[in-house]
């Protein structure tokens, strides 16, 4: 049996979004520091060899996209995913050059 109603348009179809570019994946890159050898110790490296960084263990990271720092936060192990599993927790956001 029909009942002649149909679902409103929103209901057939989620509402679009307006900038088309808004589902498109991006890469976000966690850096945790630097270090600077030299071409003599980077060609010594093996298994086990140690880089040391320039940031300490509780030094926020920084996030990146491109060139761009966009974020900095703290590394800490999930609660939800795998055990073992890293995630970063936002303490600061750049938004047009500044700080949030």
């Amino acid at each position: 049996m029909t009942t002649g109603i149909t679902p409103a348009a929103s209901e057939r179809h989620p509402p679009q979004s307006s900038n088309p570019f808004e589902d498109v994946p991006i890469e976000i890159r966690v850096s945790v520091g630097r270090a600077h050898p030299s071409i003599q110790e980077l060609l010594a490296f093996g298994p086990e060899s140690v880089l040391e960084l320039d940031r300490k263990i509780d030094d926020p990271v920084e996030l990146f996209i491109g060139d761009r720092i966009i974020a900095r936060g703290v590394l800490e192990a999930s609660d939800d995913g795998p055990a073992g599993q890293l995630v970063v927790r936002l303490t600061e956001v750049i938004r047009d050059g500044a700080m949030s």
